[in-house]
């Protein structure tokens, strides 16, 4: 709930320090950068700046100046402290302001918004699909007359509300939008804001500094008075115009004159105080009330004030001696007016005056308001207002405000007394600080949490809290325990609430793959037997984990039936779920050589993801999809889910730059010392599914290079001496390649052997063809006959990489056979599919061949060689494969205008004029 006022989307007055004396001084450079960022938002080029530095020194006016020369239209948001525990309460008030424009955004995200406001009812949003959807919104707004947004007080926002805005200032592009925050410098807001151009705004220089200052008095100061003020104060505005009047500033001696400033804050809270203590106590004591609202909703205090037997008169005082402003809702002249009034009360004072709030909230609607009036109306515990801020936890939970409901669940828990349920809803905050991304807050949340004081059920959630915390600060013991934590949150779960167990079950399994051969306090045969046990009924959960654990313990033709089975009710929950379920599509499609079923599981789990905003699952999806592309697919959509990985990190506040996934690195050319030390890094840290990926990425790239002594040396502790699960079967082939080729055939042979049989029970015609590749390279049997029988079976699938080197190798072998016709005919197809695909890595080993059978050609450019930036190549891959660009924009959490400049962007650079003509540029492979 709003105040009337905030649901209006009114933009209030402010005070500016230099109220009074005609305009800025001394800020040339900063209005310069700020008429920048304007300039390229009237251009068509959205851009964002952030403006920190401390109390008073000019923020507000900076803001300000901004929004009076521009020709854009200009919208203004403030943070209050009051709403920084309900979730998109800023965001909401955006909406109102930019009502007339809901209709030009697609439907969903006009829903999304209307969620978040809690104007309906609906499942919760995530919070980057609220973003989405205010960039569709200042998108739309600001066609036909480029449109400015500043946000004063950023670091008072609600933390739902200042990521969604860090969202929009990140994927600003092509849009007529210009987004500028401003704050004062703090962890958080710095944090969230990070990947946004800051300006940290400074004290004025001397010159200028003195100008104000004697513009703010009627009694001039000499100029060493005025110096040493100036430099007493740092140049801080606020303070030279405030101060200036204050008789004690006469007394330079209390200032200090030392080389350093005085601290601004504390001088001029008292500066402050003084003032207020020359009022009548009644105005005093309303001030208070103003203080401990600051929402400054005026039929909010009237009825505060009323209950405490305050004539509303009292806020003329107050505006009269220029501490706050009444119209048309209460603004203080500065925060420090109200740290200066609230800070000088009583304890006592204070509390009656939130329980006045509390009970004028109530008596108007405001749930959550009267939820945190009453939290600070109280001494010790209390559970019947502990209870209130559970009801507004719900609240913010209906919008998707994990944060905000993490917030307001610690503050229930501190008022709830001692005992199982404050000790649940300590859990339970901790839960929510998890799923807001804050993994430090819910540590801290459950550092005085016993797990021995609490129930079986809050003792297994607390549990996967701890262990999540430990993956999400990649702590290598927790990596590597992150499995057994798992199984001992199940055997809490057990016997009480089966849904948790079976869940917690899955993810031990999904822990046990990221730690593979690392795993600690646990084995993979004791997983799998847990697992049996959990699998209770015939629901999908049930089917899952039985074929999972047949997929550990029983021989592969045994497990065949079960996996499958499994794999059928994976594929078959709703989207909701399956976008969470990445790893297990890709390890029980690669334990089945199911690649339609895998390609297809894993598009609509990325879908679902977009969909539904949740850049984490979609961060993970892409991550998954690019190894899967790497085992039976192409290098060049691996390549395109790695960009994507990118741009959503971006999306998200990270560095894009940062992405490293070995595997594709090494498939793309990467030297073989730094995929190398990612290999050795991911091991050290525990992740020994991402080492053991990484590692037989490099021996693909020694089969490239013919230096199969050192493919084979990689692959035979994976393959032969370790093997783990679905993973080793799928590098089985390369090792006989690599084994055979240097002089290991017999090991070869049971590579290969290894292979045929689990083709002959599951009929997959991508292990069938990788199977006769092995046993044609082994010389097993009809040698030829198995190279025809591979590229027939793998043209029928999409391992298009696992066909060329089908083609490679045949050509090879008709080329020692003296056939050289048809080994370059071959050659020729390894060669464009090689191209096309994007692994140029075999490309020296296949023109090599060819040169040797009398052949030398050139490879056409394609997708990899163009001069295209990550965010183009991942555009031109979208719109190859058919893609509105509204679609594209959904995807990349972009807006449509920005798709479009993109676009145009990639057809100039290539000379085409239309997406068919980029489809063939492009080779086929987009996504």
């Amino acid at each position: 709930m709003r105040s009337p006022g905030q649901r209006a989307g009114a933009l209030l007055p402010i005070v500016e320090p230099v109220h009074g004396t005609g305009g800025l001084l001394g800020r040339e450079d900063e209005r310069t950068r700020l008429a920048e960022v304007i300039g390229a938002a009237r251009n068509g080029h959205g851009s964002a700046l952030v403006v920190v530095g401390e109390p008073g020194i000019g923020k507000t006016a900076l803001l300000r100046d901004a929004a009076q020369l521009t020709q854009l239209r200009a919208v203004r948001l403030d943070g209050y402290e009051s709403e920084s525990a309900m979730p998109y309460a800023a965001i909401e008030r955006l909406t109102g302001l930019l009502r007339g424009h809901l209709a030009d955004i697609p439907d969903r995200q006009r829903q999304t918004l209307d969620i978040a406001s809690g104007a309906v009812d609906g499942p919760a949003p995530d919070r980057f699909l609220v973003g989405l959807g205010v960039l569709s919104l200042l998108a739309a707004a600001g066609t036909g007359q480029a449109l400015l947004c500043t946000v004063d007080d950023a670091h008072l926002l609600d933390p739902e509300s200042l990521a969604v805005l860090a969202f929009v200032a990140r994927r600003l592009g092509a849009e007529h939008v210009a987004v500028v925050l401003a704050g004062r410098d703090e962890a958080d807001l710095v944090a969230t804001l990070a990947g946004v151009p800051v300006l940290e705004l400074a004290g004025l220089a001397p010159e200028p500094a003195v100008a104000l200052l004697n513009l703010s008095t009627n009694e001039p100061f000499s100029p060493t008075a005025a110096t040493a003020i100036v430099r007493a104060t740092g140049g801080n505005p606020l303070a030279l115009v405030d101060l200036a009047v204050d008789p004690l500033l006469r007394e330079l001696t209390d200032l200090g004159l030392g080389p350093d400033p005085v601290p601004i804050g504390r001088h001029l809270e008292a500066h402050y105080l003084r003032r207020v203590m020359q009022l009548p106590g009644e105005s005093q004591r309303w001030l208070l009330l103003a203080a401990a609202d600051s929402t400054g909703n005026p039929e909010l205090l009237e009825d505060a004030g009323a209950r405490l037997a305050l004539d509303p008169a009292r806020g003329d005082d107050a505006e009269a001696a220029g501490l706050v402003r009444l119209e048309p809702m209460v603004r203080f002249r500065h925060p420090l007016v109200r740290s200066a009034v609230y800070s000088s009360a009583s304890l006592g004072e204070r509390r009656r005056a939130h329980g006045a709030l509390a009970v004028a909230a109530g008596k108007l609607g405001l749930v959550e308001a009267e939820a945190w009036h009453a939290s600070r109306a109280v001494t010790g515990t209390d559970a019947e207002v502990a209870e209130r801020l559970v009801h507004a936890a719900d609240l913010a939970a209906r919008r998707g405000g994990s944060a905000s409901r993490a917030s307001i669940l610690a503050r229930a828990a501190r008022l709830t007394p001692a005992g199982a349920l404050h000790d649940e809803r300590q859990v339970e905050a901790a839960e929510a600080a998890l799923e807001a991304g804050a993994a430090d807050v819910a540590g801290r949340l459950l550092a005085d949490v016993r797990d021995a004081d609490l129930d079986r059920v809050v003792r297994g959630r607390a549990i996967l809290v701890r262990s999540a915390v430990a993956l999400f600060v990649a702590d290598p013991a927790g990596v590597r325990a992150a499995t057994t934590e798992q199984l001992r949150a199940a055997d809490a779960f057990r016997g009480h609430d089966t849904a948790r167990e079976q869940q917690a079950l899955l993810e031990a399994f999904e822990r046990c793959l990221s730690a593979e051969r690392l795993v600690d306090g646990t084995t993979l045969d004791s997983l799998g037997r847990r697992m049996a046990r959990g699998a209770s009924g015939d629901d999908p959960a049930s089917r899952i984990l039985r074929g999972i654990a047949a997929m550990v313990l029983e021989s592969y033709a045994a497990a065949l039936g079960p996996a499958r089975d499994a794999f059928a009710a994976l594929l078959g929950l709703p989207d909701e779920i399956l976008r969470r379920s990445g790893t297990l599509i890709a390890s029980i499609g690669a334990f089945l050589w199911d690649d339609v079923g895998r390609a297809a599981g894993l598009t609509r789990a990325r879908r679902a993801a977009q969909e539904m905003g949740d850049l984490q699952r979609l961060d993970t999806l892409l991550w998954v999809s690019a190894l899967a592309e790497l085992c039976g697919g192409s290098v060049e959509r691996a390549r395109g889910f790695d960009d994507a990985v990118r741009e959503v990190r971006k999306a998200m506040g990270y560095d894009g730059e940062n992405v490293v996934n070995g595997a594709v690195l090494s498939w793309t050319g990467a030297s073989f010392e730094l995929v190398a030390a990612i290999a050795d890094g991911a091991n050290a840290t525990g992740f020994g599914g991402v080492g053991s990926s990484t590692t037989c990425a490099l021996a693909v790239r020694d089969l490239a290079a013919r230096d199969y002594g050192a493919a084979r040396e990689r692959l035979h502790p994976i393959v032969v001496l370790d093997p783990f699960l679905q993973t080793t079967p799928l590098f089985l082939a390369d090792h006989a390649e690599a084994a055979t080729r240097s002089g290991h055939v017999e090991e070869a042979k049971r590579s290969a052997r290894t292979l045929a049989e689990m083709a002959g029970v599951n009929g997959s015609a991508w292990c069938r063809g990788v199977a006769e590749r092995a046993l044609a390279l082994t010389g097993d049997g009809e040698v030829e006959q198995h190279y025809r029988a591979s590229v027939e079976a793998l043209a029928s699938t999409g391992a298009v990489v696992e066909l060329a080197r089908s083609h490679l190798v045949y050509g090879e072998w008709l080329r020692r056979a003296r056939r050289r016709r048809e080994a370059v005919a071959q050659l020729r197809l390894a060669r464009d599919h090689f191209d096309r695909s994007g692994a140029a890595v075999f490309l020296p080993r296949t023109l090599a061949e060819l040169e040797a059978a009398g052949v030398t050609e050139d490879v056409a450019a394609h997708g990899d060689a163009l001069d295209l930036t990550t965010q183009e190549r991942t555009v031109a891959r979208l719109a190859a494969a058919g893609r509105t660009n509204a679609e594209i924009g959904a995807n990349l959490f972009i807006s449509p205008n920005t798709v479009d400049y993109h676009l145009r962007k990639v057809f100039q650079k290539l000379g085409i004029t239309s997406r068919r003509q980029l489809a063939e540029h492009l080779g086929g492979e987009g996504r």
